[in-house]
């Protein structure tokens, strides 16, 4: 089989072709990712799509819509956050920010865990569409 060089050069798909996402954007996303830990839920349901999907260690493990709102009520009220190894890729509408987090409150063991959140830019705003915790022991 040959294959010509514009051929296997050309991407096969979108995702080949992600943009980047200006200073602002990228503030505005990680503002809004210590928000969802700091802030309690009801600024978490107010930055996140109705049927979002989310995954939490176990229990109680993968919550999607409302389900995620009973949960998060009972596990808000962390008073810092530290995000490191932050990063951020963009294809079209759509955001990952993938980061370590160490987020502390109290007579509660520090919290660490590998997380990553996906953002659709929904016409003039971004809105959270899932999010994942791995806990790092």
């Amino acid at each position: 089989m040959t294959v010509s060089t514009k051929t296997a050069m050309a991407p096969a798909h979108a995702a080949h072709r992600a943009g980047t996402l200006s200073p602002s954007e990228r503030d505005i996303l990680w503002d809004m990712e210590e928000h969802f830990w700091t802030s309690g839920a009801d600024n978490a349901r107010a930055t996140t799509a109705t049927n979002a999907v989310m995954i939490f260690p176990y229990p109680p493990g993968i919550l999607q819509g409302d389900h995620i709102w009973t949960h998060l009520r009972q596990r808000t009220g962390w008073h810092s956050v530290v995000m490191a190894e932050r990063r951020v890729m963009r294809c079209g509408d759509i955001a990952i920010l993938t980061y370590r987090v160490s987020a502390e409150k109290p007579e509660v063991p520090i919290f660490k865990a590998l997380c990553a959140s996906t953002y659709l830019q929904d016409e003039d705003r971004w809105v959270r569409i899932s999010h994942q915790q791995t806990v790092v022991t």
